[in-house]
């Protein structure tokens, strides 16, 4: 059965533009049309941009005359997540906060994508200022899951994330700050790269965790993914902490990879079956003439409190720029005092406000030492430990999340919705690459749920992802 337009990937739609069996009109208008039909059910868009009749000309234009030589991405339909600065465009990071503020300059990315030619859809649902893993925490109403409507999509990057499982784009940018891209892309069977730290530049990039932030591709094929990573990476001026090429050793892809497995951190937590699909996918990858190798990683048990006391220190930091005095919502009240109070209280979500309120706990006199320096002194170990453990591996395997996608609701308490980031946080709280590819599914109430496979390299070492990626898609 041939593909409808807007369920082809980024490869296939590529093709068919240049082989004139389809326009960039014709691509363009296919998403729309599903975009718009789709999204008052999902809200995976909080805003679908009308036709850039300029792109869209231009792009064709271009590969009429390119042809093969054209960028890929060139008259390519991609969602942009709604902390992505798009010039002239809102970028309200889900939050009353930002609502009527409009991007006065393209985010680095965007301007690369721009430069290739490729189209933007809209832009995406995700929790406030990319703070939750439900993407529950928008202020303008949560996103649901295409494959069970009753079910979230992951967060923050879930808008991005149900926009392309549901074929209302093509593919689209996330970011990730704890497992933001990797763990929607699991929970609705796609594609999640994060990139190493300081690979794709931050500038325009509104600010959650600035040593943890990384933005990145969810696609439908690994190909798809490594397409727009290519695109988005490289050093930029405008973002000190972005890394040229080859500052980290490049290390060869072999030809049979060694899958490090921490097998002591499985024993717990993690859905049966789940941990089933986790083992048989191993299987298989073995089968495939790749090896298992066990490591040890002692100090990732406690990773996720370093993060959680890590990223909303970071958090405190970035967001007291909006005060109602000099960005976002404002409130008048009696008193200056009240002003901030107000403006913050209204502006801000229930989640967002207890992140700032515990990252400005952590950073405060007589807890900096307890807390926050600890939490980095033991980030510093697990680097450590990492780099150990790819000495006898090339790549790490968990599964991505312990669980399939949730019902709303299911995680009300706070705790319970941060453990599940306790595969993904890792590669953040590193620095390191990680992809999470989708496993199958599992079983839920009828409903089969996507769960997904989760891969961390070496610092700069993305090639060895797409490999054993494309490697585990395959099976």
């Amino acid at each position: 059965m041939t593909k409808k337009p807007n369920e082809m990937t980024i490869v296939e739609a590529a093709r068919a533009l240049r082989a004139r069996e389809l326009t960039v009109r014709e691509l363009r208008d296919a998403c729309a049309a599903a975009a718009h039909a789709k999204n008052p059910e999902l809200n995976a868009f909080l805003e679908l941009f009308p036709a850039d009749e300029r792109a869209i000309e231009a792009a064709q234009i271009r590969i009429d005359t390119e042809k093969e030589s054209a960028p890929l991405l060139c008259g390519i339909p991609l969602a942009i997540k709604d902390n992505i600065l798009i010039e002239g465009k809102t970028a309200s990071a889900a939050s009353k906060m930002l609502e009527n503020y409009k991007a006065t300059y393209d985010a680095t990315v965007v301007k690369k994508l721009k430069d290739a030619g490729a189209l933007f859809l809209g832009r995406t649902n995700m929790d406030e200022f990319a703070m939750g893993s439900s993407t529950e925490h928008s202020a303008f109403g949560a996103t649901k899951n295409p494959h069970d409507t009753l079910r979230v999509p992951g967060g923050s990057s879930g808008g991005s994330a149900a926009a392309v499982a549901a074929h209302l784009c093509i593919a689209a940018l996330g970011s990730d700050t704890g497992g933001s891209i990797r763990q929607p892309a699991a929970y609705t069977g796609l594609v999640g790269l994060k990139p190493t730290y300081g690979a794709v530049s931050r500038s325009g990039l509104i600010a959650l965790g600035s040593s943890l932030d990384q933005i990145g591709p969810l696609a439908k094929t690994v190909e798809d993914a490594r397409i727009i990573y290519e695109t988005i990476h490289g050093i930029d001026s405008l973002d000190s902490t972005t890394i040229p090429d080859g500052l980290y050793e490049v290390r060869e892809i072999p030809k049979h990879l060694r899958i490090g497995v921490p097998r002591h951190l499985l024993k717990e937590g993690v859905d049966a079956d789940v941990l089933d699909a986790f083992n048989t996918t191993l299987g298989k990858l073995i089968t495939a003439g790749h090896t298992l190798v066990d490591v040890d990683l002692p100090t990732s048990s406690h990773a996720l409190a370093a993060y959680y006391v890590i990223q909303p220190a970071e958090v405190s930091t970035n967001l007291a720029r909006l005060d109602g005095m000099r960005y976002g919502h404002a409130v008048r009240g009696n008193t200056l005092l009240d002003d901030y109070v107000d403006s913050r209280t209204e502006g801000f979500g229930e989640e967002t406000r207890r992140r700032v309120l515990l990252g400005t706990f952590v950073l405060s006199s007589g807890y900096i030492d307890a807390y926050y320096r600890k939490a980095d002194a033991a980030r510093a170990v697990l680097r450590r430990e990492y780099d150990e453990a790819f000495k006898v591996a090339d790549v790490i395997a968990f599964p991505t999340t312990p669980s399939p996608a949730f019902k709303f609701g299911e995680k009300s308490d706070p705790l319970s919705m941060y453990l599940g980031d306790i595969f993904t946080i890792t590669a953040n709280l590193t620095g390191m690459p990680a992809l999470s590819i989708p496993m199958g599914t599992v079983e839920r109430n009828g409903k089969k749920l996507p769960v997904g496979i989760h891969f961390t390299a070496p610092h700069q070492a993305e090639n060895i992802l797409f490999t054993i990626g494309q490697a585990t898609e395959g099976l």
